[in-house]
């Protein structure tokens, strides 16, 4: 992740994101191939529809026009996290509570890197999640990655 262009990226969006009442999950600035993309991803309450991210979408096209804070030719995505959305801030995690959750961790805890279950408290410091064979207390800062997951 390139992270001047995130950091200028939330910058021009967030103040607007607010007053919409949408909620910035992730910026991603990525080079796909031969191709650079700007993706951003937002939510709401109850979800966000095609008009809105055609919304937020004009918004930051409009924004990054005026600032050109990038140098190369690249292709702005606006999207819905979908329904694994990513949980990077210790408020996603906190907001994830009695939900289902994949956690993957940077080493080892009791003999494993992934967990995948209900995600039954977090205070800041600890996640615990309830997987179908045990109960694991997982210290946030080895959280390499979490996100909801879907239960088939």
């Amino acid at each position: 992740m390139n992270s001047p262009i995130k950091s200028v990226v939330e910058d021009m969006l967030l103040d607007y994101l607010n007053e919409q009442g949408f909620e910035l999950v992730d910026i991603e600035y990525v080079k796909e191939g031969s191709n650079w993309f700007l993706r951003v991803f937002v939510d709401k309450e109850g979800g966000i529809d095609i008009d809105d991210c055609g919304r937020i979408s004009e918004f930051l096209s409009s924004k990054l026009d005026e600032n050109d804070p990038i140098p190369t030719a690249y292709f702005l995505e606006v999207s819905s996290p979908g329904a694994e959305r990513p949980l990077k801030k210790p408020e996603d995690i906190k907001k994830a509570v009695g939900k289902h959750v994949f956690v993957t961790t940077y080493e080892p805890i009791d003999d494993s890197k992934e967990f995948e279950g209900e995600l039954l408290s977090f205070d800041g410091e600890e996640l615990v999640v309830q997987t179908p064979k045990k109960r694991s207390a997982i210290p946030y800062s080895k959280v390499a990655s979490a996100r909801l997951a879907i239960v088939f």
